[in-house]
């Protein structure tokens, strides 16, 4: 289904932007609409954070964007708690906005983008604070393409050294 909304969003909002989609998440802002953070990056290499409004008329899908800004403004992505898990964050512009994604697994994938196209493209020191590290940067042995997996991958990891440690015999 996610593929399907990238696919439209790519097609009938960010292409005729000149913009290429990175990442998208579905964020909570109202009960009778559909609203997605996305970030993309312009022909001119700059990237950019943008809400965008998904509604219906009739059998067709219409995208509307409704607040945009540069990564180059963004001072702050604030996960709330990093030892609990919940869907909630800040974003600090020169305002802060405080936004609930649809899962927490996805407020990790928006932060991961976030962080990774900052590195590739502005280098400037972004604080993404109260978000477990270990799921956040690349550098890390858990880190993966495959964004959904990493907490699969290592209950499997520690699942195993028990298992191994448990068929290890005791001295005597």
């Amino acid at each position: 289904m996610s593929s399907l909304v990238k696919e439209d969003l790519e097609k009938k909002l960010f292409k005729p932007l000149s913009q290429n989609l990175y990442e998208f998440i579905q964020i909570e802002l109202s009960v009778q609409d559909r609203y997605y953070l996305c970030v993309s990056v312009t022909k001119n290499e700059e990237v950019k954070i943008i809400i965008v409004k998904h509604y219906r008329i009739g059998l067709d899908e219409k995208y509307e964007v409704t607040k945009k800004w540069s990564l180059n403004d963004l001072q702050m992505i604030d996960g709330k708690e990093a030892d609990t898990d919940n869907p909630f964050f800040d974003l600090h512009f020169k305002k802060v906005y405080s936004l609930e994604a649809y899962s927490c697994a996805s407020k990790y994938a928006f932060a991961r983008t976030v962080n990774k196209l900052n590195h590739a493209y502005l280098k400037k020191d972004l604080q993404i604070v109260n978000f477990d590290s270990t799921y956040i940067n690349d550098d890390s042995i858990w880190s993966s393409n495959n964004k959904d997996c990493l907490v699969l991958m290592r209950i499997c990891f520690y699942a195993f050294n028990l298992l191994c440690l448990s068929l290890c015999p005791l001295p005597l």
